[in-house]
């Protein structure tokens, strides 16, 4: 659907009438209107929807705004069933999708929020939850567009930072966002979308933000998001999922404090074979591992950068190490396979990813791996079904389409 700009204009009397329908709302000439204007439109050709849709994306673009009771009244007399339409228009792309700033200085920014407010106080709860179902079900794009909105009706609510940031995660994870190496990272937006709801914090941004730096291998930051989380809710009354995640947040930071994986050397460990210098990361790797030999997920780091420089065997006494120390993740499974595949001890790498898929069974990287072995094997047909397995979770999997071709 194509849009124009917006512009903002008095309108004359006769517009009035059409646009409320009902004498006893009295217009304002001093507020002008957004209006969504074609080129060469003239005034007697603006119409009542193209009012609506100019307040309805002047709303997407900004933040803030003045005459909120003007335009809330204006709306709602002229459109009792905008309930409805408000939530049909906020799920579908506004316009073209794309919510700029253009208009983020704008005296009537708080207006077009209130507007909306007014005609549905729980909007923003309900198009949390839209937004939400449509990321569930894969959807991440509009679920996106819908927060872009949302920003534009509660500006940067910590809550709404929050699940912006979870549903980023979430693409990240899925498996059209899936890499070929086990151990790689989400992407920088993640990242970025964490430290911008940080920056105004609610206790389960600190509790999400640490699980997700966890994952990335960053303990020091999910040490300290965990400890200010254990801080903020010391004095709450907590309900039972409340109490659950705290005893979460309990256990992991004692595994963190007690296996010294906030130790600079763990953390540059992991940074540098990131950036693919295994060699600095597994020097760094070992430091640590002299202080701390009894950290699992050091060893888990050591094997990861061994395996990073196809030094295959010692990489698997790394994550054989890591497993009886208590690594017991798909990942430690999944990354000693992919040793064992290299040095041909084919029945071994088969445990290894039937213990991994157990565990993550939805994991597209083990599946694929599960392919490859097959055809090592010999298996053809199995190894086809891996393969097409891969590809319906994620048609654009390099490994499997290779294979398959």
């Amino acid at each position: 659907m194509k849009t124009f700009p917006l512009v903002y204009i008095a309108i004359p009397e006769k517009l009035q009438k059409k646009v409320i329908g009902k004498e006893f709302f009295a217009f304002n000439p001093a507020v002008p209107l957004p209006v969504e204007l074609a080129p060469d439109t003239k005034i007697e050709q603006i119409t009542p929807e193209m009012i609506f849709s100019g307040i309805l994306q002047h709303l997407a673009q900004n933040s803030d705004s003045d005459n909120n009771t003007y335009y809330r009244n204006l709306i709602f007399a002229a459109k009792p069933a905008i309930v409805s339409e408000l939530q049909e228009a906020a799920i579908i792309k506004a316009g073209n999708g794309d919510f700029k700033t253009q208009n983020s200085d704008s005296d009537n920014n708080t207006y077009y929020r209130n507007l909306i407010f007014a005609a549905k106080p729980a909007i923003v709860s309900e198009l949390q939850e839209a937004a939400i179902i449509k990321a569930g079900n894969g959807d991440f794009k509009t679920a996106l567009e819908i927060f872009d909105l949302l920003f534009g009706l509660k500006g940067q609510d910590p809550y709404l930072l929050l699940n912006r940031a979870l549903i980023l995660e979430e693409r990240a994870a899925s498996p059209a966002a899936s890499v070929v190496l086990a151990a790689d990272f989400a992407p920088d937006e993640v990242e970025t979308a964490y430290e911008k709801a940080l920056a105004n914090p609610v206790p389960d941004t600190l509790f999400y933000a640490a699980l997700f730096y966890e994952k990335q291998g960053d303990y020091s930051r999910a040490a300290s998001c965990l400890e200010a989380y254990l801080d903020a809710i010391f004095e709450e009354e907590l309900f039972d999922s409340e109490k659950n995640k705290q005893i979460k947040a309990r256990e992991l930071l004692a595994e963190i404090r007690n296996n010294g994986l906030d130790d600079d050397d763990f953390t540059e460990a992991v940074s540098l074979i990131r950036k693919g210098d295994a060699e600095k990361g597994i020097n760094k790797a070992k430091d640590f591992l002299e202080r701390h030999p009894g950290a699992g997920k050091g060893w888990f780091v050591l094997g990861w950068g061994l395996r990073c420089l196809s030094r295959w065997d010692n990489a698997v006494e790394c994550f054989r190490k890591a497993l009886t120390l208590g690594c017991e993740n798909a990942d430690t499974h999944n990354e000693m396979s992919i040793c064992l595949l290299e040095t041909g001890a084919l029945d071994v790498a088969e445990k290894e990813l039937e213990k991994a898929l157990q565990l993550d069974p939805d994991n597209v990287k083990i599946i694929s791996n599960m392919g490859i072995l097959a055809m090592k094997q010999g298996n053809k047909e199995e190894a086809e079904a891996f393969f097409r397995t891969v590809l319906e979770m994620d048609p654009n999997d390099p490994v499997a389409g290779t294979f398959l071709n």
